[in-house]
Order: C-alpha cells, then structure tokens, then sequence
C-alpha cells in the first residue's frame, strides 16, 4: 500500500495488503489484479429564492454539521438529477416541486468526506424561486433549521462544502 490516506487495509477480493491507491480514485491489487475506480458521485443542491433571499439549510449531520448548505443530496440510480431533486425536496421539506420549476444554474466538483472515506462529487445546481418563504422541516435528523438570508448579507464562511461555497458567490452573494 503506497497511499496512506486510504481508507482500505486489504483488497476486497483476496485479503492482500499488496495494493495500491492511486489518488483516492483507482485500487489496484498487485496479488489478485482487482480493480476498483472510485469515481465520483452525482448530487444535486437546489437554490430556493424569494424575493432577495436564499434559503439555506443547517446541517443536523456530519460532513459539516452546523453549518449552511442548500436542500438536495445524492443521486439513486435511474433517476435523471431533475428527479433527485424534486424527490430529496419532498423528503427534506415537503415541498412538491415540478420538474418545470427547476432553472439549470451549473455544476460544480466538490469532496465528501463520510466516515473515513472521501467521496468525490459533481454536485449540480438548480433555482427554484418561490412565491412565499413559508417551509418546513421534515427530515429533522438531516436538518437542524431553514433560514432564509439575504443576499447581501450572506456570510460565506459560514457554509460547509466549498462547491455550494463558489456557486453562491459566483451567482447569488451581493456585495454590501
């Protein structure tokens, strides 16, 4: 094993210690030949705004536990990210979103770190503007509160993941 921060001790195959794990993303097994690329995961994070305001979450979980991030999550298999979306809104809010709601913003790479393992990525954003800021939580073990801020006064540094970090300064932070 050359990489030390991985978070194997043996291949998964055949119990050998004689791996590599190049760049967190490819394991290679010098016993077996096994193979496995770690490759990114697919996530969507939906930018709900009323009026001047953003709606952000504080995350109830690690990775970053307390801080602000934005509704959304993983991907499932066979679902397209419009579809995640709509579905994880429904499970952290209860808010039924159309998939004609969702505005394409851009997509952005950012790191995961759960349990020891780094998962990478690609996160991708949607608007969704409202009409009212009434919400409530109702995936209370994922989320501790909604605030809506005002874009003026949106405190960067108080965000967790560097993608939603980039994409809210680059579309939605004004300047004071």
């Amino acid at each position: 094993m050359t990489d030390g921060t991985t978070f194997f001790k043996f291949c998964p195959n055949c119990s050998s210690e004689d791996f590599d794990y190049t760049n967190n993303f490819k394991f290679h097994c010098y016993s077996c030949d096994f193979v496995l690329y770690h490759n990114i995961a697919a996530a969507v994070a939906i930018i709900f705004t009323y009026e001047d305001k953003v709606l952000f979450t504080v995350r109830n979980i690690d990775p970053d536990k307390g801080k602000l991030d934005l509704p959304g999550g993983f991907i499932d298999p066979g679902e397209t990210a419009e579809e995640a979306a709509c579905r994880e809104i429904k499970e952290e809010i209860g808010l039924e979103i159309s998939l004609t709601q969702l505005q394409y913003v851009t997509s952005s790479p950012n790191n995961y770190l759960y349990k020891k393992v780094a998962y990478r990525t690609m996160d991708i954003f949607y608007e969704c503007s409202l009409d009212s800021e009434e919400m409530e939580i109702t995936a209370k073990d994922e989320i501790q509160d909604l605030i809506w801020i005002k874009r003026s006064e949106i405190d960067l540094n108080k965000i967790g993941f560097i993608s939603i970090k980039e994409v809210i300064e680059k579309h939605y932070f004004l300047e004071k």
